[in-house]
């Protein structure tokens, strides 16, 4: 049998760290859960806000790819990262006392420049670009079409996942850097990317979603009560009433289609503006998810139907919605009809029901989705309403032939994935109308990148260095933080939430930790930014770290094992699994010959600000 075998260099160190890598702006995540285990919540707060902009909403609704690469899951479950990001915040960040200085904190200013730069939608990608260019001495001019800073913040996530004041105090923070904006203001209406140049902006950014509705061809799609979910979900989060009847079914198995479901439950609350009081300016939108079913389910269920249903092709365990959510709309009783396709919308004038037809597979032999239906398997499921959640695309009326932006196969506009440079010099774009729908810490972290190569471009020079400074240094084994003895057995804290019989009509449905639990939940962190060290000139192979490994995870073997060739002498090697190991020391206390070493590295970052890391 042989080894494989890697030079534990800068990048494999980086790559050890697996929260951090899976985190579109790099935040440590391991780092802030590891110093609220320590007590230190400045800390923990200062270290989620350095490379994002927007924590607090990201401790709220973030996808969380972090959790999904937490190396803790392997053994039981992940770490809540972004629930403990959230306690953070609750404590530092713009919903505290402390808001307006910590949050401020994170920030270093360069001198000012002259340099022009617009940035075109004021959602995550556009104000997280503003943010940093801000931060390297410009003075940003963000253009928004809406009447209102937050693209599909605002408009496409329900107020029961996000609060609006949470929103607001983070957008209102980066305006206050010295970013101006100007709504109402829609491109290809109002303004060109040819007037902007001839208005002296020397770059300019494009961050305007995925603003088109993905259609459904079939009979019955023009019915009255045919609704898409984003122009659904716009109307609910702005209040105005959508008459949908008692009974709602909404197609697509995502996460947008899901939120609706659960407003359509409070559509008969009081004191709603009639939906032909909208302004225009509002009617314009989409949401910048690619699963985009369940929040329109979850919406329709909250705004006040009786009955709410989401059909979908896939199988329970195949939809692209997250598992948390799926049990979140079942404790709402949302009803699920998995394995059915739409065929027709039933009706003359208004919507009766929906006729489907059974789903025998949804993805081909290669994985990719190729739905097939059973002939001969039709149905009808009576409704008052059908709310079509499957998915967006991005809108692209407005570029004109002579501005020398290409676009890619798949409709979005075509970019350097590294420097977000589309073909048009000075011209940047990011989000999902450059990628297509993604999560929201996808786009925060593109407005990053796009910042950091407008810089580049303008001022010939890159952007300050990443903080802290990334090396390894020795640590004394006491001060590793485990508050709690077992912490390898305690299970994941359950994130708390209201009741479902108290949800209707409450601002939020994802309570926050308690300190005791936060405590708790981030003391099983195994802080994989440690790492076991061995000095070869000390060790005697004696096997002592072998025997007291309690996870096994530490071996012995001939030289031969692990090169899988023939050795000159007889020589052993030790053998350590990184991704087994919980980081408990024992190995270190056991060796006589202090062969072995717990060693911090300062992984990746985007910070910056220099702070101090959370074991020093």
């Amino acid at each position: 049998m042989r080894f494989e075998t890697t030079t534990a260099g800068a990048g494999w160190l980086d790559e050890n760290v697996p929260c951090t890598r899976a985190c579109p702006v790099l935040t440590t995540a391991g780092r802030y859960v590891s110093a609220i285990a320590a007590g230190d919540d400045d800390l923990a707060y200062l270290t989620a806000r350095m490379p994002n902009p927007f924590p607090s909403i990201c401790g709220r609704v973030c996808a969380a790819p972090c959790e999904l690469a937490c190396r803790r899951g392997v053994i039981d479950e992940p770490i809540a990262i972004r629930a403990l990001k959230r306690f953070a915040c609750e404590h530092a960040g713009v919903e505290s006392d402390e808001g307006d200085r910590m949050w401020r904190r994170a920030v270093r200013i360069m001198p000012g420049r002259g340099e022009r730069v617009a940035v075109i939608g004021a959602g995550p990608a556009g104000l997280a670009c503003a943010h940093d260019l801000a931060a390297f001495g410009y003075r940003p001019v963000v253009f928004e079409g809406q009447d209102r800073p937050g693209g599909m913040m605002v408009l496409g996530i329900p107020p029961y996942r996000l609060r609006r004041d949470v929103m607001e105090g983070e957008i209102q923070a980066i305006l206050d850097l010295g970013v101006e904006l100007r709504t109402g203001l829609r491109l290809g209406r109002d303004f060109s990317l040819a007037s902007l140049r001839a208005d002296g902006f020397d770059a300019v950014f494009v961050g305007v979603g995925a603003l088109r509705s993905r259609d459904l061809t079939i009979p019955g799609i023009q019915l009255d009560g045919v609704l898409k979910a984003v122009d659904f979900l716009i109307n609910a989060n702005l209040g105005y009433r959508v008459e949908l009847g008692d009974r709602v079914l909404v197609i697509g198995g995502g996460n947008v289609a899901l939120d609706a479901a659960r407003s359509a439950l409070r559509e008969l609350a009081a004191g709603r503006r009639q939906p032909q009081d909208r302004p225009e300016s509002n009617m314009d939108g989409a949401d910048a998810a690619a699963t985009a079913a369940f929040d329109a389910a979850r919406v329709a269920k909250r705004l006040g139907a009786r009955q709410v249903q989401v059909v979908s092709l896939e199988a329970r365990s195949e939809m692209p919605a997250h598992e948390y959510e799926i049990e979140e709309a079942e404790k709402e009783h949302i009803e699920f009809i998995h394995r059915q396709g739409p065929k027709r919308i039933v009706g003359e004038h208004r919507v009766e029901g929906l006729e489907t037809l059974r789903v025998s597979s949804v993805f081909d032999t290669d994985g990719r989705f190729n739905p097939r239906f059973v002939e001969g398997t039709e149905s009808v499921i009576p409704c008052d309403s059908v709310i079509l959640a499957i998915g967006q695309a991005p809108d692209l009326s407005w570029l004109q032939p002579d501005d020398g932006v290409e676009v890619s196969p798949r409709g979005t506009i075509a970019v350097d994935r590294e420097s977000l440079a589309t073909s048009a010099p000075g011209i940047y774009s990011g989000g999902d109308v450059a990628f297509g729908p993604r999560n929201l810490i996808d786009a925060i972290g593109d407005g990053r990148r796009a910042a950091a190569s407008i810089h580049r471009f303008l001022a010939g020079e890159a952007p300050p260095a990443p903080a802290p400074t990334r090396v390894g240094r020795t640590i004394p084994l006491q001060v590793v933080n485990r508050p709690v003895l077992g912490y390898d057995a305690v299970p994941r804290v359950e994130i708390p939430t209201v009741s479902t019989e108290r949800r209707i009509g409450v601002p939020e449905i994802e309570l926050g930790y308690t300190e005791a639990q936060a405590r708790l939940e981030s003391a099983r962190c195994l802080q994989c930014f440690l790492n076991i060290w061995l000095d070869v000139d000390l060790c005697i192979l004696c096997g002592g770290c072998v025997d007291i490994c309690p996870e096994h995870c530490i071996r012995i073997l001939p030289m031969e094992e692990v090169t899988g060739e023939p050795q000159p002498e007889p020589a052993s090697a030790l053998i350590l699994q990184e991704e087994r190991c919980i980081r408990c020391g024992l190995c270190i206390e056991r060796c006589p010959t202090d062969a072995l070493s717990m060693v911090e590295w300062s992984e990746a970052s985007t910070g910056l600000l220099e702070i101090e890391p959370a074991f020093s």
